[in-house]
């Protein structure tokens, strides 16, 4: 190896720890704010969307997916929408609430945008997203339940707000379920 190359890894090695040292430091003093209701700034609005599509890219590359067409599947996936998410992700034809304007990333319209790739959105819902308000639903709910909600999530862009409530009153109405433990 030249001397040129080993002076660029040197420096390259330098620096980077200069900037590791900079950032912790930075972060020592509680120079970056956490506040929600504080912009992240552009290195964090760019950066952690990056870093979370490639974690989860990652981790939902080895999940089967089940057939997901199944109506009681959709209708019980429905059911566990309109009790755990509508809070955060609305439902058709549902304005914005109280909660959603002091969330910080703000959480996605899932009915407003096109459905993800059912293994990713297994993913989400059954490990949530750290730092996000997501929670690991996983925790509470078996991979059943997820996989209902998931089949449930590839329909809601297509529903109007009267197909999304007929749906749901279609349910018991009961989010029902046991707790799961996962040790």
């Amino acid at each position: 190896m030249s001397d040129l190359v080993k002076g660029m890894l040197v420096g390259a090695g330098a620096l980077m720890l200069f900037l590791l040292v900079l950032g912790g430091g930075l972060a020592a003093l509680g120079a970056f704010s956490v506040a929600a209701d504080e912009p992240a700034g552009a290195l964090a609005d760019m950066v952690l969307p990056f870093v979370r599509e490639q974690a989860i890219d990652a981790r939902a590359d080895d999940i089967g997916v089940p057939r997901l067409d199944d109506a009681v599947m959709i209708a019980e996936g429905a059911e566990h929408y309109e009790a755990m998410c509508t809070g955060c992700h609305l439902a058709p034809g549902m304005g914005e609430n109280e909660m959603r304007p002091g969330m910080n990333p703000k959480p996605p319209l899932l009915a407003r945008m096109p459905a993800e790739e059912p293994a990713e959105q297994f993913w989400i819902v059954k490990h949530g997203i750290a730092m996000t308000g997501m929670p690991a639903w996983g925790v509470t709910h078996s991979d059943t339940e997820i996989w209902n909600i998931v089949a449930f999530l590839q329909k809601l862009p297509r529903l109007t707000p009267e197909q999304y409530r007929a749906l749901v009153k279609s349910t018991s109405g009961q989010h029902d379920h046991e707790h799961h433990d996962h040790d």
